[in-house]
């Protein structure tokens, strides 16, 4: 059974569930990353160490001081920003906040990549921003690495839910793509 599930929000803290290393290294065997990209919910850096191994220049930020080196600026709420920082967003929004970012990020950038449940399209309230610019879907062909919570020093294995990168594109106009990716 998956934690993400299991733990209701209070339980969960500030949501962190850091991303697999192969997963943000799948993700650039099969999109196009420009040179500077926006990671606004860095936590301690498990993506934005992969992007900057890269070559990529990246801009992490969190509202949530986690004393990485990896982190450029904390107490930063991503909600609250009115500029973006990058033409790019590449992010594992906080689960409980996954709507409200994907909706911020499209108003601020023109390229926005999320790492979300699969089950994210499963909505009719998500109708808007699903239904809009949703370029690609990149499904993984086998589940990730278990994404534990922060604190979490239990068994390790596999995630019990599906994960894709969700990829949205301003200039994007037509049928969603949906493409098998493996890590």
């Amino acid at each position: 059974m998956n934690i993400l599930l299991r733990h209701p929000i209070a339980v969960r803290g500030n949501d962190l569930y850091q991303t697999p290393a192969v997963a943000v290294q799948a993700l650039l065997k099969v999109e196009k990353l420009p040179q500077t990209i926006w990671e606004p919910a860095c936590g301690p850096g498990a993506i934005v160490r992969v992007l900057r191994a890269a070559g990529h220049t990246v801009i992490a930020t969190d509202l949530v001081d986690y004393a990485s080196a990896d982190q450029d600026a904390a107490r930063v709420d991503f909600l609250m920003e009115r500029r973006a920082m990058a033409d790019c967003i590449v992010t594992n929004p906080p689960f409980k906040n996954a709507d409200q970012f994907v909706e911020h990020a499209l108003e601020l950038c023109p390229k926005v990549i999320m790492l979300l449940r699969l089950a994210f399209l499963e909505s009719d309230r998500r109708s808007r921003i699903l239904e809009q610019r949703l370029a690609r879907v990149h499904v993984f062909r086998k589940r990730l690495p278990m994404m534990h919570q922060e604190s979490w020093d239990g068994r390790k294995g596999n995630s019990g839910m599906a994960f894709a990168w969700f990829v949205w594109e301003h200039e994007h106009r037509g049928p969603v793509e949906l493409q098998r990716i493996s890590w």
